[in-house]
């Protein structure tokens, strides 16, 4: 699995920590998402695809 992030999409909404907070961060001073593991594990799937659905700007892509 592969996860990518558009940083210029990101508008700091923070759902993507709340949905998986071992894979996403954010910045401290604007807010915009931090990739912590561009590669996680297969078990780290179900939580990815939670993130990148609830991303209200769509900043988040997740290939298998």
């Amino acid at each position: 699995m592969r996860i990518a992030i558009d940083e210029d999409k990101c508008c700091g909404a923070g759902q993507c920590v709340l949905a998986a907070d071992d894979l996403f961060d954010q910045r401290d001073e604007d807010g915009v998402v931090v990739l912590l593991d561009p590669a996680p594990p297969a078990d780290a799937f179900d939580r990815a695809r939670e993130a990148a659905t609830l991303c209200p700007a769509a900043a988040i892509e997740v290939s298998a």
